[in-house]
């Protein structure tokens, strides 16, 4: 079994590609610019299982046709792959009023319109093998969040999308699913989210602590894999029971 994780060299995209690596998979990953964090992930995981293959390839989500070679470039070098998780996203926040056109287009480039590109460009693949799921990370952002609209938009955009896939192609064997994540200590919740927050999502959490990275990857490992084939246009909440962001 193989599977292909978009944004997979660091933070949540790094636990994700080690469990699979634990689990007997051979992954491909993609990066958009720090080859040295993906060559250390292809360091971690050969040092779990030496006998799987990985590769990283480096992509830029929001150009299509980049899109395209690069799958058709990992299930030849995999020769199948059976689940596609879209984790790579990006913020750029501020308040509505002032977001820029640009940092508008980016987050929903990146966010939003780049796992519908890895969606498409998988299809065929997994309708040839009868079999393929799809797994999307979204946010508590999927709510609502002040100052992240444009975050918020393609995070909400996600579920659509998901349930939209699942609903077309479920009758072909393709399962399409969101885990929404809530604090995880990532390099992106400390560059972007204030103290403040931070205690509030604590404090507020039922289990009283955040998540790790590999609470997350189990989630996803299990909508990837035979034991979750009957699951299908959900979201699923991997929050500690928190449900909303101030």
């Amino acid at each position: 079994m193989n599977a292909f994780v978009s944004g997979g060299s660091r933070g949540i995209g790094r636990d994700i590609v080690l469990k699979f690596v634990r689990m007997g998979w051979g992954v491909a990953f993609t990066y958009a610019h720090n080859k040295l964090m993906a060559d250390e992930t292809v360091k971690l995981a050969k040092e779990i299982n030496p006998n799987v293959k990985v590769i990283a390839y480096q992509l830029d989500v929001r150009n299509s046709d980049e899109v395209d070679n690069v799958v058709d470039k990992a299930i030849e070098d995999f020769d199948h792959i059976t689940a596609l998780v879209n984790n790579a996203a990006i913020v750029k926040d501020n308040a509505a009023a002032l977001m820029s056109n640009e940092d508008w287009n980016d987050v929903i480039a990146t966010n939003l319109t780049g796992p519908f590109y890895l969606a498409r460009s998988f299809i065929m693949h997994f309708l040839s093998m009868k079999k393929g799921r799809i797994v999307n990370i979204s946010s508590l952002a999927q709510y609502g969040s002040p100052g992240q609209v444009n975050y918020s938009a393609a995070k909400s955009g996600l579920i659509g999308l998901t349930q939209s896939l699942g609903k077309e192609y479920g009758a072909k064997g393709i399962t399409s699913n969101v885990v929404t994540v809530g604090y995880v200590q990532t390099s992106m919740t400390e560059d972007h989210m204030s103290k403040h927050l931070q205690e509030f999502w604590v404090k507020h959490c039922p289990l009283k602590r955040i998540a790790s990275g590999e609470e997350i990857a189990n989630a996803v490992f299990f909508l990837s894999s035979d034991e979750g084939r009957f699951v299908n246009c959900e979201v699923l909440n991997v929050s500690g029971g928190l449900t909303y962001i101030p």
